[in-house]
């Protein structure tokens, strides 16, 4: 945000967006993509820069005579005869460019994208010369909008792999890895376990992750979460029969896709503990209510990042007594219910806790919830406030000299740092991704099945080596154009990140800085010539219904949407959040929550949920 003016100034900024959102106001252009159609125009902007001979010559290489082989609708070919024959290319910093031309770059002309993307071919060829003009100072940056879609992740891939054509990696203006902050893990457990425990801990997870459908990749098969499976496994029972489950800081029935289902899915679960700053739509739910400190005020902790080349590790300190008795969720409450298992028996957690959590300092065991919890945060942090980490950043040498500064920052990132030790296979910048291909082969071995199988079980079309290059893959969307014409978009409010400032009246009161938004009310945004297709006006009270089911909301008729999507704020729509959050508190919401009409689905290959890329096709009603 400080930086805007100067890049404006020195620069060009593009939004891609099917909202004209406070950015895409102070750009230099706005392009209103149809949802779900990032990756084809990714793969044609490439298509220019390759064409068009624009590439990073010093970062990405080039042919052996220096001539532009990257001709369109011509593949190369990869086994050129002798060594350093012209159609030889010879790659630098990078790993499969040629690969990728062939596999799915060579055909993909602005004019092929024009249709699918709803971006005009001029549009996207001033866009690809800009953007490698700019070269190494240039940042493509993928959002979730771009690949937290059902078919997202080679919208993620796309969009990611033109800083690399560009070479605009690990560059200044560019693309930067960036520094961490050290911090000490969490003890293993090995030891402390029973051999019922250890055999349960091996048991098939409960979202399912690892399996054909759910791939769930990070670093491994299974390696990421399928939180969104989680509603489905309860009600199938499958692969169990889930009895108690315990959730903390969480309102998946509010927060996550298909809202419905969560609902049923909760009603079946026979035991649910909630630990929680305040109630939700989760609570309501729930057989034991535990209330949690909050992260401001009242408890220890750290939080750690990186911004501006550097990693910071900043620290939580308690200025006030929690009003309600609450207990930190990571700490003193597993340590409580480890003293109580302790007494029926059970001494094994209480063992690990006590054993591997001993104040660093002074070397005292944890007796109390209290002592536990600045026992641990003391232990993560020791590699700050020990002295060990001082040529590293600041120098910190005891954990008071911590506690009174509150923050330890590294030294600045070294720009290239990582060039030529990427974390990949090849330690290249990969075009062909030699490191998915691997994950595939092990998830799908792992499977006993093809990689084209699995890809196909994670609702993918590619084929082959397809899967390994960024590529435009078919949007999904759940409903028929004929029943349903309009794609339903949402995007988050300036004035929170999620969806937990709604139970305050100055969201309500300055809802209009979302542009488009109207204050007081949860309005849905039309494009006029929708609307007098449609035949509503401003202020209609209306019903959207996709195939995962319905809200109401009210027209706010706004040239700032795409025509044939109807875009809403997500956030609002809470039945059980309090006075100002709930029209009537555990009966009636204040305003309609998106996640009750997007679609129950997945991004199969990461785990994450698609809650963009426009999947649910919806229908409009007056009311």
């Amino acid at each position: 945000m400080k930086k805007l003016g100067e890049l404006n100034k020195n620069g060009r900024m593009t939004v891609i967006d099917p909202r004209m959102s406070a950015t895409a106001a102070k750009a230099s252009r706005w392009l209103p993509i149809i949802p779900g159609t990032d990756s084809a125009l990714a793969t044609a902007i490439a298509h220019v820069i390759m064409s068009e001979g624009l590439w990073n010559k010093g970062f990405v290489g080039n042919f052996a005579d220096n001539k532009n082989y990257f001709i369109p609708d011509t593949l190369v070919p990869e086994t050129v005869g002798e060594e350093n024959t012209p159609l030889v290319f010879n790659e630098i910093h990078t790993h499969g460019v040629v690969k990728w031309w062939n596999l799915a770059v060579y055909d993909r002309t602005p004019e092929w994208a024009e249709p699918i993307t709803g971006i005009s071919a001029e549009d996207i060829r001033k866009v690809a010369r800009e953007f490698a003009a700019a070269g190494s100072k240039a940042i493509s940056w993928v959002s979730p909008g771009a690949c937290m879609q059902i078919r997202g992740a080679y919208g993620s891939f796309a969009g990611e792999v033109l800083n690399g054509l560009v070479g605009s990696i690990e560059s200044i203006g560019g693309m930067i890895d960036g520094s961490g902050a050290p911090s000490k893990g969490a003890a293993k457990v090995d030891g402390y376990q029973s051999e019922q425990i250890a055999a349960a801990a091996k048991r098939k997870k409960i979202d399912k992750r690892g399996t054909p459908q759910f791939a769930a990749l990070n670093k491994k098969s299974g390696g990421g979460v399928v939180t969104a499976r989680v509603a489905s496994s309860i009600l199938e029972e499958d692969p169990y029969d889930l009895k108690l489950a315990m959730g903390y800081w969480n309102n998946f029935v509010f927060s996550i896709n298909g809202s419905d289902v969560w609902e049923k899915a909760m009603e079946k679960l026979p035991f649910y503990i909630h630990i929680t700053p305040n109630f939700a739509e989760m609570t309501m739910y729930a057989d034991i209510v535990l209330p949690t400190k909050l992260h401001m005020f009242e408890r220890w902790g750290y939080t750690k990042g990186s911004q501006n080349m550097r990693g910071y590790l900043s620290m939580h300190q308690p200025m006030i007594k929690s009003h309600v008795d609450g207990r930190t969720d990571e700490t003193e409450i597993p340590f409580m219910i480890a003293q109580a298992l302790a007494k029926k028996g059970f001494t094994d957690p209480l063992r690990w806790m006590q054993d591997n959590f001993k104040d660093p300092v002074t070397g005292k065991t944890p007796e109390t919830p209290e002592e536990f919890d600045i026992f641990a945060v003391k232990r993560a942090t020791q590699p700050i406030w020990d002295g060990s980490s001082n040529s590293k950043g600041d120098s910190i040498n005891s954990w008071e000299e911590l506690l009174e500064k509150g923050v330890w920052t590294s030294k600045p990132y070294p720009i290239g740092k990582k060039i030529d030790n990427f974390k990949t296979a090849t330690k290249k910048f990969e075009f062909f991704s030699e490191t998915l291909k691997k994950v595939m082969e092990d998830h799908a071995e792992k499977n006993g099945i093809t990689v084209d199988e699995a890809f196909e079980a994670a609702n993918y079309t590619c084929k082959g080596d397809l899967g390994f290059v960024a590529h435009y893959e078919p949007v999904v969307r759940h409903g028929d154009a004929a029943t349903y014409p309009l794609i339903f978009a949402e995007h988050r409010s300036r004035l929170n990140r999620e969806g937990r400032s709604q139970n305050t009246p100055w969201y309500y009161e300055m809802k209009d800085v979302d542009p488009g938004d109207v204050a007081e009310k949860d309005v849905t945004k039309i494009n006029p010539i929708d609307a007098k297709k449609y035949g509503v006006k401003d202020g209609d009270k209306i019903r959207i219904t996709s195939l995962q089911g319905s809200i109401e909301s009210e027209v706010k008729l706004w040239e700032g949407t795409r025509p044939g999507v109807i875009i809403k704020c997500y956030g609002q729509g809470h039945w059980a959040y309090g006075r100002v959050g709930s029209e009537v508190f555990g009966a009636k919401p204040r305003g309609g929550n998106n996640n009750e009409i997007h679609a129950y689905d997945y991004e199969r290959l990461s785990g994450s949920t698609p809650r963009h890329g426009g999947s649910s096709r919806v229908k409009i009603e007056k009311i």
